[in-house]
């Protein structure tokens, strides 16, 4: 459903030269797959996204969804996707019905099965008490539960999660947490990056670990302690990263 290989972005420099961002990734996305895209700040998981969803060119190397190149035609892939970032917008002048049935609407969703999708996240995602509430009166919590609505509103096969739980409480954090286990349940393709490893160890079924723009091991959680002898992502991002503690023992 996904398909990353040999993706490579460089970025010109204003002095000369390029940044690496990133390296030659090839990754796969299985449908009921949750995969935990992984790394510190400046890793490159962001901008592996973006090339995902045809958003930057890559410099070499390609991404694919449903069969779709992310390069040649970005407007099927979009079709195809649904997108939570943590620096999402709405329009504030919006109710929460009109917002999410505006949205149906840009996907060409009918609407027949546009209301249908409406009631069906309504009840899913606890929005009733908010349908007829302008977005701008909206809490954080309810902003993201908005957010969620609307990037499911098409049906898409396709999930990417971009920090989704960033600037949280823990209240509204556990209905992303919740959300990404119904996004498994339905058989979605699910690549979810964030700094929260804790969730990650308990959602995702894979893990690719991204260090400067590299993947630098991948696998299912049991797989990654038997290669790194490590019990959890914190110690093997260390490990693997070749910096703090874990030094001590030399990965191979």
């Amino acid at each position: 459903m996904i398909s990353v290989h040999d993706l490579t972005k460089r970025f010109p420099l204003p002095g000369g030269g390029s940044l690496l961002a990133v390296d030659r990734l090839t990754f796969a996305v299985q449908p009921g797959e949750v995969y935990g895209l992984l790394g510190p700040n400046g890793a490159g998981k962001t901008t592996t996204l973006r090339m995902l969803l045809g958003l930057l060119q890559p410099t070499s190397g390609q991404a694919s969804i449903a069969g779709f190149t992310s390069s040649r035609h970005p407007d099927e892939v979009k079709r195809r996707v649904g997108l939570v970032a943590a620096n999402a917008g709405l329009y504030p002048g919006l109710t929460v019905r009109e917002m999410l049935l505006f949205f149906a609407d840009l996907y060409a969703v009918p609407d027949p099965q546009a209301q249908n999708e409406l009631r069906r996240l309504t009840q899913l995602l606890g929005l009733t008490d908010i349908l007829d509430r302008r977005c701008v009166n909206l809490s954080t919590g309810q902003r993201q539960r908005v957010n969620l609505a609307r990037a499911l509103i098409h049906r898409p096969p396709v999930m990417l999660l971009d920090e989704p739980t960033l600037g949280l409480d823990v209240l509204a954090s556990q209905v992303i947490i919740e959300y990404i286990e119904l996004l498994r349940r339905e058989g979605k393709a699910v690549i979810l990056t964030t700094h929260h490893l804790d969730d990650a160890e308990r959602l995702c079924t894979r893990f690719g670990l991204m260090h400067l723009g590299r993947l630098v091991s991948e696998g299912t959680l049991a797989e990654l302690r038997e290669r790194t002898g490590c019990q959890n992502l914190i110690d093997m991002f260390l490990k693997l990263s070749k910096v703090g503690p874990a030094l001590s023992t030399e990965y191979p």
